[in-house]
C-alpha cells in the first residue's frame, strides 16, 4: 500500500503548499494553512460503485481522448424545481450531472428553500441526507411550511459518506441533496468532520458521483463570520454553480444570488419574503421595496436599476446633517462607500454644493445591495434633496450613471426600466440623453426628461 501523503491548504483562498507557511502567497491572510492528509486511496471507490449502479452496471474502464468534433451537441434538458425564482437563478434549472451549492449563513432559510423546493416536486425520485436534524424534526419542519408530504422524497439522517453511498447504490434516487457538507466525514481522512481535509474529501468525492451518474447534486454549506464558506475555498472551485442566500434576520426579505454558474449568467437574482409558513417568491419587488406616501419627505429619490433581466424599483434615502465633529462622517448601506464618495465630489466640484462639513448618510431600502451603475443619479438626487431640505415629487424616477466631469452616461436595457416605471404608475422618468436618441417617446404614456449632465437633471427636479 502507497504512504499517505500530507499537504497545507489556506482556508481562505484553496492554495496548496507542499509545506507550512505562515502567510499565504495568494491571498496574502496570515495562519490560514491547514494540514491535509491524501490518502492513496481518497474516497472514490464507493462513489464509484454507486454511480455504476445507477448507470445499470456499466462500470467505466477510464476515459479515452475524443476529438471535439465527434462530441455530439445537445442541450440536456433542465430539471424543473417547480420554483421560478431558483429556475432563474439556475440559469433555467438544474442540469442533470451538477453539483450546487448553496451558502448562507445560520438560520436565513438554506434548509427551508431547500425542503420546501424538493417537496414540490413530483415527478423524481429525491434522497434528502441530514447531517444536522432528525427525521422527526424534518417532518415539523415540512408540517410547519403547509408543504404536501409526498412519497418520492426518501430522508437519511447520516454523517458517513460511505453509508450514504451505500443508501444512494440502493435507492438509486434522481436528486441527492446533502445538508449540510461540514456535517459529512468520510473514514480515509483522519480528523473531524466540517474540518478541511473532510470538507474536501467528500464534496470530490460527491463531484465524482454526479459526473459519473448524471444524478445532481445540491449541497449546502454555512457561512462563517468572515462571510466566506465555511470549510475550504476549494469548495467554491469543486462545484458547478454556487448560490448564495442572504439577508438581514430583521429584515422579511431574502436574496438568492448566483455567484458562480457553469451553466448560466451570474447576474441574476431571486428574491424571496420570509414568512412563518416558508418562503413565499417574490414575483413583483418593485412594489414592496417603495415606500408609501413619502410626498412631504426630503432625502427619497426612485430609481430604476436592472439585476440580471429583472427592473428593479429602488428607493434610495439620503440624510445631510452638520457634522458633530471635526471628521464628517459618510456611510453607505447596500452601496458602494467609494462610489458614494465619489459622487459626493462630483456633487460638490462641478455642481457646487458645498458638502465639505456635512455628514452623509445613505441606505437602500429593503436590505438590498445594488451594483448597478444607473443609480448613480438617483443618489445624487436624494443627497440634495436631503441637503437642502425639499423633497421630490412621487411621481418622478430617474436612471442614469455619472461620470467625474458630471456628465450622465448611458445605461442598458432603457426600454425595460421605462417600461417598469410606467407600470407603476410613475408620471415623469429622467434618462441619459444619449438613451433617448434611439427611443420613441410617443408610446410610452410616461413623460421623459433627456438630460446630459447632472446640472439638467437637478434642474427638472427641483426647478
Amino acid at each position: 500500500m502507497a504512504k499517505d501523503k500530507t499537504a497545507y491548504v489556506c482556508e481562505n483562498c484553496g492554495q496548496e503548499s507542499p509545506k507550512w507557511v505562515g502567510k499565504c502567497p495568494s491571498c496574502g491572510q496570515w495562519n490560514t494553512f491547514k494540514e491535509i492528509r491524501i490518502t492513496s486511496d481518497s474516497g472514490t471507490s464507493a462513489a464509484r460503485h454507486a454511480a455504476a449502479t445507477i448507470r445499470n452496471g456499466r462500470a467505466s474502464n477510464g476515459n479515452a481522448p475524443v476529438r471535439l468534433k465527434d462530441i455530439p451537441s445537445h442541450d440536456l434538458p433542465r430539471i424543473d424545481m417547480h420554483d421560478g425564482e431558483l429556475n432563474r437563478v439556475l440559469g433555467g434549472g438544474l442540469v442533470p450531472g451538477s453539483i450546487v451549492l448553496i451558502g448562507g449563513e445560520p438560520g436565513i432559510g438554506k434548509s427551508t428553500l431547500t425542503l420546501q423546493t424538493v417537496l414540490s416536486i413530483c415527478d423524481m425520485k429525491i434522497l434528502y441526507v441530514s447531517g444536522e436534524e432528525s427525521a422527526h424534526q424534518l417532518k415539523m419542519r415540512a408540517e410547519r411550511i403547509n408543504r404536501q408530504l409526498s412519497d418520492n422524497v426518501l430522508i437519511l439522517t447520516e454523517t458517513s459518506l460511505e453509508n450514504i453511498f451505500a443508501q444512494i447504490k440502493e435507492v438509486q434516487p434522481e436528486l441527492v441533496v446533502i445538508d449540510s457538507i461540514q456535517t459529512i466525514e468520510t473514514e480515509e481522512v483522519e480528523s473531524s468532520a466540517g474540518s478541511v481535509s473532510q470538507v474536501r474529501e467528500c464534496a470530490s468525492a460527491l463531484l465524482r458521483f454526479a459526473k459519473s451518474s448524471g444524478v445532481p447534486v445540491i449541497l449546502i454549506g454555512h457561512i462563517n463570520k468572515e462571510g466566506t464558506l465555511a470549510g475550504p475555498k476549494i469548495l467554491e472551485h469543486i462545484v458547478d454553480t454556487v448560490i448564495q442566500f442572504e439577508g438581514d434576520q430583521h429584515y422579511m426579505y431574502r436574496i438568492l444570488r448566483s455567484i458562480k454558474n457553469r451553466f448560466g449568467s451570474t447576474s441574476e437574482l431571486g428574491i424571496y419574503e420570509m414568512l412563518h409558513d416558508g418562503l413565499r417568491q417574490v414575483a413583483n419587488p418593485s412594489e414592496l421595496l417603495l415606500t408609501q406616501g413619502h410626498d412631504e419627505l426630503s432625502g427619497i429619490a426612485i430609481s430604476a436599476a436592472i439585476e440580471g433581466v429583472r427592473p428593479f424599483l429602488m428607493e434610495t434615502q439620503a440624510l445631510v446633517s452638520s457634522a458633530a465633529y471635526g471628521t464628517p462622517q459618510r456611510s453607505a448601506t447596500g452601496f458602494d462607500q467609494r462610489r458614494l464618495n465619489m459622487l459626493l465630489a462630483v456633487l460638490e466640484k462641478r455642481v457646487g454644493f458645498k458638502l465639505m462639513q456635512k455628514d452623509v448618510f445613505l441606505n437602500i431600502a429593503g436590505g438590498l445591495r445594488v451594483t448597478d451603475l444607473a443609480m448613480d443619479l438617483s443618489v445624487i438626487a436624494a443627497v440634495l434633496s436631503s441637503n437642502v431640505d425639499t423633497p421630490i415629487d412621487s411621481g418622478w424616477c430617474m436612471c442614469g450613471e455619472v461620470g467625474l466631469s458630471g456628465e450622465v452616461r448611458p445605461v442598458s436595457r432603457i426600454d425595460q426600466r421605462i417600461a417598469e416605471a410606467e407600470k407603476l404608475g410613475f408620471t415623469d422618468i429622467i434618462i441619459p440623453k444619449y438613451n433617448a436618441s434611439s427611443l420613441n417617446s410617443k408610446k410610452y404614456s410616461i413623460r421623459l426628461h433627456p438630460v446630459r449632465k447632472v446640472e439638467e437633471a437637478l434642474r427638472a427636479l427641483f426647478g
